[in-house]
């Protein structure tokens, strides 16, 4: 367990009411491919506001469909500073791993680079800084972002390097893809590179597990909706 988790773990049971951000790009703005389900941040609001009753905690939700992490950096007061927050998640690297961006192709060394500095800024606030890597694609149908698990790795190598709380969304992709064809786990894809209901709920899953919200006796109880949704899905 990282000192960060020790951290959280703390607040939590201390019962201290936080600030929750969300960031990143469009599969964290949770738009159009749920197609009107929770997206995986909504889930998150209603597992610590609801099932763990924290009901003065504040989650705020500010990713941008199509933001890479420069553009975070650039507006980090408005997404992520404004809101005080204790708890920063970010999820980025499905449109910075992109060959066709008007903005140029990004290298994953800078990528990486870009992604420790968010991770200091947020520590600069005083808050818990999660890094979550982007869910794997289908990268026959979308080739522009085939570099996607270089960025995974990139995301991987600064939670290493930081000792941030790390939670590893493509991996967890990968495996319920393992068995189907191409290794892509459609059923719980919206599209190439967005996942869909089921998707955000195994997305709200790996979250929740990773920031270990419910204590030991209670997590069945608390994520068991998540799970059961996941479960269908397979």
């Amino acid at each position: 367990m990282t000192a960060d988790a020790t951290r959280l773990r703390a607040l939590l049971d201390e019962g201290v009411p936080l600030n929750w951000v969300l960031t990143g790009d469009s599969i964290t703005h949770g738009l159009i491919h749920t197609q009107g389900a929770r997206s995986y941040a909504e889930h998150l609001h209603e597992l610590i506001r609801g099932d763990l009753t924290r009901v003065q905690d504040v989650l705020v939700n500010t990713a941008i469909s199509g933001w890479r992490v420069v553009q975070l950096l650039k507006d980090f007061d408005r997404r992520v500073a404004a809101w005080r927050p204790h708890v920063v998640t970010l999820m980025i690297g499905t449109n910075d791993c992109s060959t066709t961006a008007a903005s140029g192709v990004l290298e994953p060394a800078a990528f990486a680079a870009s992604v420790t500095e968010f991770v200091t800024r947020v520590r600069d606030l005083g808050a818990i800084p999660v890094l979550q890597t982007p869910p794997m694609i289908d990268p026959l149908n979308a080739p522009e972002r085939a570099r996607i698990a270089e960025f995974a790795q990139a995301i991987r190598d600064v939670a290493a390097a930081q000792g941030t709380v790390l939670v590893d969304q493509y991996a967890r992709f990968a495996e319920l893809g393992a068995d189907k064809t191409n290794g892509v786990p459609w059923a719980f894809m919206g599209d190439p590179f967005h996942p869909n209901a089921a998707g955000h709920a195994v997305l709200a899953l790996g979250l929740a597990e990773a920031l270990g919200l419910a204590p030991e006796p209670e997590r069945d109880r608390v994520l068991a909706g998540l799970r059961a949704q996941v479960a269908v899905a397979r």
